[in-house]
């Protein structure tokens, strides 16, 4: 078959540029390249679109074709609209009736059409519904995450729902959820609880029970080629690098002692501070652990932090001076971590000092990272609010630490029993993931439910109203939000 991705937010490249660096470059990107290149692998040809970028800023970005070393049958296809520009994903959305006319255009060139379509996030789900609307194509949404939750979050610190929707366009986004959620052969989700929680929300309870067939669940995985315990050439080199950060940011005391691992991205919801907060507030936990966050671009943030966006600034900041007034300088490492490559590297360097991998989002879709961090010998300890619970738990066997993001307690607790259950977490873990969340059975799975909805041609109404709309009219009752 040939696929094909629609991606316009963030980019591709062969060498995975700005990867959480900026909030258009996250886990969606490794989603979408890691299941892409699986599918060709079971002999399919895809297509991962997104928008061409012409700016001096993202060099990367400028030509039409790019492919990933050694893999066949997968092309990073950039195509225009509204210049060349790099533009934020929440301003996107007036353009992509160009951006899809464009890929239209591009099928008549190349004269090939795809069998089917599959959208990622909002945008990417209301150009595969236009395409389908104008090509009778079949395609799929996977929402990660949706614009309802992220108004409710936005909400209990900000009750301006006049400035949210200025600053994130939420009517466009989630009118064209709404439309999506309707007409989407297939609505891939994670989790059943994402079904549950995400699509149940009083903004689109309507439209997903109009469509509840379409729902298939399709666990993402991690690539275990790159996120192993085996020992890889590469490796040699990233652990000199990681034993002198050790050495200049550690007391020579420390440096053997087990770590919490912060790889997010340096984001709010992610909520190092958090976890910060905890290790400064247990002598017990500082006795027998270092803290070691990830950082991309940055060499020496206890230095300089010139090279974060103004976001990051303020949230290292705030750990900054966490550091000084509760005396952990010598207690917590801040590293540069700038590929998938290295960070899988320093899992396995910190998998030997048996170290835990910790990610205290206050709400977390699916929890791609912890099943990467288990994958390569780290014990998780993750939030239970979202989709990590399905990861970390099944009946009653618990393959890691779920904790509270809001409660200080249930972090250290959390963290405590990580370390005293170490060895089996660690064995049961790995098990873990190699049994139920690889890539390949992520790929077999939306395979099979794509030749489904190819093979049953099932009609769709495919009635898409004026998504953008204008200012002062609001067909999407926010009411409901309380």
């Amino acid at each position: 078959m040939y696929i094909v991705f629609l991606n316009p937010q963030g980019n591709f490249d062969a060498s995975d540029s700005y990867w959480t660096m900026h909030p258009d470059f996250g886990g969606q990107l490794v989603y979408v390249k890691e299941l892409a290149i699986s599918m060709a692998k079971l002999g399919h040809k895809i297509d991962i679109l997104t928008r061409q970028i012409i700016d001096n800023s993202f060099p990367e970005f400028q030509n039409k074709y790019d492919t990933y070393q050694n893999i066949d049958n997968v092309r990073i296809v950039r195509i225009p609209c509204d210049g060349y520009n790099f533009i934020r994903k929440e301003e996107l959305w007036p353009h992509l009736f160009e951006w899809t006319n464009n890929i239209i255009q591009f099928f008549i060139d190349q004269d090939k059409y795809p069998d089917f379509i599959t959208g990622h996030y909002g945008d990417g789900g209301i150009s595969a519904l236009m395409l389908s609307s104008k090509l009778h194509i079949p395609f799929s949404f996977t929402g990660h995450s949706l614009g309802a939750q992220k108004i409710d979050k936005l909400l209990q610190n900000n009750n301006d729902l006049h400035s949210l929707d200025c600053a994130y366009h939420f009517r466009e986004r989630i009118l064209a959820e709404k439309n999506i959620i309707k007409n989407a052969n297939i609505l891939f989700v994670s989790t059943i609880q994402e079904q549950l929680e995400q699509y149940s929300h009083p903004l689109y309870v309507k439209e997903s029970t109009s469509n509840q067939s379409a729902f298939t669940l399709a666990p993402p995985g991690a690539n275990t080629n790159i996120f192993t315990t085996d020992p890889k050439p590469s490796d040699d080199n990233y652990y000199r690098k990681f034993i002198s950060i050790l050495k200049r940011d550690l007391e020579q005391s420390r440096i053997d002692f087990p770590m919490i691992v912060l790889a997010s991205r340096l984001d709010e919801k992610k909520n190092h501070l958090g976890v910060v907060e905890a290790f400064a507030s247990d002598i017990l936990l500082q006795k027998k652990c270092n803290l070691a966050i990830s950082l991309r671009g940055m060499e020496n943030a206890f230095e300089s932090i010139d090279q974060a966006s103004d976001e990051e600034k303020i949230i290292l900041k705030q750990i900054l001076d966490l550091i000084k007034l509760c005396h952990l300088s010598g207690k917590v490492i801040l590293i540069s971590i700038d590929s998938q490559t290295e960070l899988a590297a320093f899992y396995r360097f910190a998998a030997q000092k048996q170290s835990l991998f910790t990610l205290a989002s206050f709400y977390e879709p699916f929890g791609l990272a912890p099943i990467e961090a288990m994958s390569s010998g780290l014990v998780a300890v993750v939030t239970a609010n979202g989709g990590p619970k399905s990861v970390l738990i099944e009946g009653d066997i618990h393959y890691g630490e779920l904790i509270d993001p809001f409660d200080i307690k249930s972090i250290l607790t959390g963290l405590h029993n990580a370390f005293d259950k170490f060895s089996i977490y660690q064995t049961l873990g790995r098990e873990r993931v190699e049994k139920n969340f690889t890539w390949m059975a992520t790929a077999n799975k939306y395979l099979d439910a794509i030749k489904e909805a190819i093979m049953s041609k099932k009609k769709r109404s495919l009635s898409i109203p004026g998504y953008f709309i204008e200012p002062d009219h609001n067909p999407i009752d926010f009411n409901i939000l309380g």
